[in-house]
């Protein structure tokens, strides 16, 4: 899994999805891909060569991006592994006692399986694997 595993993207959270993209799309020249609604945000993504920098902006006052600007601000949320095999490496985590935020993988942005790993368990880092 080590050799195939990959940064997919880093997830931002952002009061204004409008207001952030004035940097990526006007000074650096990315051309966004979405919007799209997922976990009660909406999401806009750039590519960044084989990864992306997502947007994430609350579209629920109650959703985790919500509660996550609120404590913390704006800022890098989470980072996001592709792995070749996410129901193992999911099972490889519960075995070696990481905590997980998602016991089972479940439906992301894209319609791409995901699972969270608690940021208690990675230096404090959220932690989101996809295939």
């Amino acid at each position: 899994m080590r050799d195939t595993a990959r940064i997919a993207h880093i997830g931002i959270a952002v009061r204004d999805i409008g207001e952030a993209l004035r940097f990526y799309r006007d000074v650096l020249g990315l051309e966004p891909h979405g919007p799209e609604l997922a976990d009660g945000a909406r999401i806009v993504s750039l590519p960044f060569g084989d990864s992306e920098v997502e947007l994430l902006e609350p579209a629920d006052p109650g959703s985790p991006i919500a509660r996550f600007l609120e404590r913390r601000g704006p800022g890098i949320h989470h980072v996001c592994y592709r792995v070749p095999n996410l129901d193992a490496a999911v099972a490889a985590c519960r075995a070696a006692g990481y905590r997980l935020v998602d016991e089972v993988p479940r439906a992301g942005a894209g319609g791409r399986r995901i699972a969270f790993v608690h940021p208690k368990a990675t230096a404090g880092i959220l932690l989101e694997l996809t295939e």
